[in-house]
């Protein structure tokens, strides 16, 4: 079955402004109700049924063409991963996880995200009239954002050649992502050698789920992964990855970079903060970094990635084909931070490739861009006087 593609219209609406349909599938009579109910209140959504087993939701997807799922892990007859795998191989769409399992059980929720599902959300923990709207909110977001993801069937790739020159000494190399991202980071750093330079992540994902996404990256990756506990100075061969609800900084002590927690106030609604990394980079080491924002929904890390360009990083972003959802690397592309746009599959090689630039030339354009940063801030200031 030929792969099926959402293209990026504006926020909670569908390209001809019809409600986003949904199909929920909850072997639980009470949460079917209760899904349907919390949906349906947001006049962007269209509950059109419900399933309480993948073989009576297989029926209906055929029957009645939703736009997005939400899907159990836990059912009868056929659990939801493998209802998932079936599902991206023969008819790929939107699918968002719905599951108990999603707040204990961070390896069943990464397993489905690298399946093909969209994005994830914890079953509702109701015990006040606030909690219902909080939840209730964060989940109609999260549905209107998975009918806007680009979808398509699961195949091989041809692994990308490593490059065969490259420095890992003094250099850093810097990935960002949000919604498609844990696959994304995955593929990225399962093509980097075991000797590839420092690399810092920020990923937008929960306090509860950054210690088993690091774990699941590191049996992905020849590099050894860990979750950044705070103070890690940074040697090559390790990717370090931003704790869910915190931020990650990079600072330079003693000559040497460290990786520096704090739990400051969310930037762009996201802490981790992919703004917030590379704008610290860019601060003590853009001219030996480089850096590359994936696929995600919003703006964060287009002004980092900015940032880090005018101090002389190389700067690359995923291309919109590739990306589940083409929000930050296109506000990166509309701010001109990018100086390369690319399938995900060239992203680990072109990072490694631009390890090669000649360090006194980076100097240069980082001193360069900084003196015209500085020009345009006197010229700014005069025109306001």
């Amino acid at each position: 079955m030929p792969a099926v593609s959402t293209p990026s219209p504006p926020v909670g609406a569908l390209p001809d402004a019809r409600p986003v349909r949904v199909l929920v599938i909850d072997d639980s009579p009470v949460m079917r109700g209760l899904l349907c109910e919390l949906l349906s209140a947001d006049p962007a959504l269209e509950v059109v049924g419900t399933a309480a087993d993948p073989y009576i939701a297989r029926d209906k997807i055929k029957r009645l063409a939703p736009d997005v799922l939400t899907l159990d892990v836990q059912m009868p007859r056929m659990d939801g991963l493998a209802f998932l795998s079936n599902l991206m191989r023969l008819r790929p769409m939107p699918v968002v996880m719905v599951s108990t399992l999603t707040a204990a059980g961070a390896d069943v929720t990464l397993e489905a995200l690298a399946r093909g599902a969209v994005d994830f959300i914890a079953k509702p923990r109701l015990h006040a009239g606030d909690d219902v709207a909080i939840y209730a909110a964060e989940l109609s977001a999260k549905v209107r954002q998975a009918a806007r993801a680009t979808v398509a069937a699961r195949g091989t790739e041809a692994a990308p050649l490593v490059p065969a020159e490259y420095r890992s000494a003094g250099r850093l190399l810097a990935i960002g992502a949000s919604i498609g991202g844990t696959e994304a980071i995955c593929r990225v750093l399962s093509q980097l050698p075991a000797d590839a330079p420092a690399t810092v992540v920020a990923q937008h994902i929960p306090a509860a789920f950054s210690s088993a996404f690091a774990q699941r990256l590191d049996r992905h990756s020849a590099m050894t992964v860990c979750e950044v506990r705070g103070g890690q100075p940074l040697v090559p061969g390790h990717v370090y990855v931003a704790p869910g609800g915190r931020h990650l900084r990079v600072r330079r002590s003693g000559g040497s970079l460290h990786c520096v927690l704090d739990d400051s106030p969310p930037v762009n609604r996201h802490r981790p903060s992919i703004d917030v990394l590379f704008e610290s980079i860019a601060e003590h080491a853009s001219d030996i970094t480089s850096a590359a924002l994936l696929t995600g929904m919003g703006d964060d890390g287009a002004k980092g990635l900015l940032a880090l360009r005018h101090g002389g990083a190389a700067t690359f972003v995923q291309d919109a084909a590739t990306s589940v959802v083409w929000g930050m690397p296109g506000a990166a592309v509309a701010l001109g931070a990018a100086q390369e746009v690319m399938p995900l599959s060239r992203i680990a090689a072109r990072l490694l490739a631009s390890t090669l630039r000649d360090g006194h030339c980076d100097q240069r354009n980082a001193k360069e861009a900084r003196a015209a940063r500085r020009y345009r801030s006197m010229t700014d200031a005069a025109m306001e006087d």
